[in-house]
């Protein structure tokens, strides 16, 4: 954290720090900062798919699957090859009751080459 904190320092711009810090928040079980993080990096840079995800994920911790979805499903359209976005996306299907779309995205993600 205080690697990233002083690297936000020298360039309040990276959005990549921003959200490097945010999944180490979310290592830390610290969820809102994580989420915060994450918000800032999509801000600077609205076309971070992985900013999206780690939001993601974030919000599928908390069982704000809506939220989740909807990270999710932007972290797809801006790259459709990011294997564990598949794969977040179809828990958060799952959790919601949706089954068949779980599955479809589970498969997406292994021919993408992701490994649960």
């Amino acid at each position: 954290i205080a690697d990233y904190n002083k690297s936000i320092e020298l360039n309040p711009k990276f959005d990549t720090v921003y959200n490097n810090r945010g999944w180490t928040y979310y290592i830390l079980k610290d969820y809102n900062k994580a989420i915060d993080d994450c918000s800032k990096a999509i801000e600077l840079n609205p076309q971070n798919a992985k900013a999206y995800d780690s939001r993601g994920t974030a919000y599928y911790t908390l069982s704000q699957y809506d939220k989740a979805l909807a990270d999710f499903n932007k972290a797809i359209e801006l790259n459709p090859n990011l294997a564990e976005s598949y794969y977040n996306r179809g828990k958060c299907h799952k959790a919601l009751g949706s089954s068949e779309q779980a599955e479809a995205d589970f498969e997406k993600a292994k021919e993408l080459g992701y490994n649960s």
